[in-house]
């Protein structure tokens, strides 16, 4: 009668077994990725079966996805550099063709031998007529420091000094730059080979021993053109030239 009791006992509990929801009651199942599982099922049940996802091609797919988002955000900052890098900032390099002098087609009702300067595009152009102007890249005045209106060249000079006015040496020292009273003209100087200077302003148009900035706006508010370039500008024109900033 015991021996019956048991065996009865014992096909209930392989008919029946407990499941833990009997006791906690219902609950969804935990389901794990794929990707997460696959590794390790391979591990555990040996070589013989395969992984339900190649863990190898997904990490090349990441990869790779990784790489696109790199070079997207790379162009954007070099867009984002083409846009605003002129502003300050400038790197060491050789000088953008653009900015190389040349002649150009240049409709204005300027008379020939007038100075345009384009503070915007980072242009002056020489006005030849007949459709025609001689362009130079310039530096021209950092943000702060822009100005437009029409002059006359009052005075050139070569190799000319430099004084900086007393607002500039306060304020470079504000900076931690500590400027000169006066500097004597030669290559070392600022102000270049030659100098231009425009009525009765402190602004002049001038060389510079700093020739990758050409093409930013980087001065105190003067005009700043390659040594070479300021030298054919300053044999092409005379005191007295009109020279219209916009």
């Amino acid at each position: 009668m015991l021996i019956r009791t048991l065996l009865a006992a014992a096909i209930l509990a392989t008919t029946a077994p407990a499941h833990a929801s009997d006791r906690y009651g219902s609950r969804p199942p935990v389901i794990v990725s794929p990707d997460l599982t696959a590794p390790w099922l391979m591990q555990l049940t040996g070589e013989g079966v395969q992984p339900a996802v190649n863990t190898r091609r997904i990490i090349r797919r990441q990869q790779v996805q990784q790489r696109r988002v790199i070079r997207r955000e790379g162009a954007a900052r070099v867009e984002q550099v083409a846009v605003t890098g002129r502003v300050q900032n400038p790197v060491r390099s050789k000088l953008d063709p653009t900015y190389l002098p040349q002649i150009v087609s240049y409709g204005s009702e300027h008379k020939a031998g007038t100075i345009v300067i384009d503070t915007n595009n980072r242009f002056l152009y020489l006005v030849l007529g007949d459709g025609k102007a001689r362009r130079y890249g310039v530096g021209v005045g950092k943000p702060g420091f822009e100005w437009a209106g029409a002059h006359k060249i009052t005075r050139k000079a070569e190799w000319p000094s430099w004084t900086p006015p007393k607002e500039m040496i306060r304020r470079e020292a504000a900076k931690g730059h500590y400027l000169p009273a006066f500097m004597d003209g030669g290559p070392e100087n600022p102000l270049g080979s030659r100098a231009m200077y425009l009525g009765s302003t402190l602004y002049r148009i001038h060389g510079t021993n700093a020739p990758w900035t050409i093409g930013y706006a980087v001065s105190s508010g003067c005009i700043r053109m390659r040594n070479e370039d300021v030298v054919d500008l300053y044999e092409r024109v005379k005191v007295g030239t009109k020279v219209i900033v916009i």
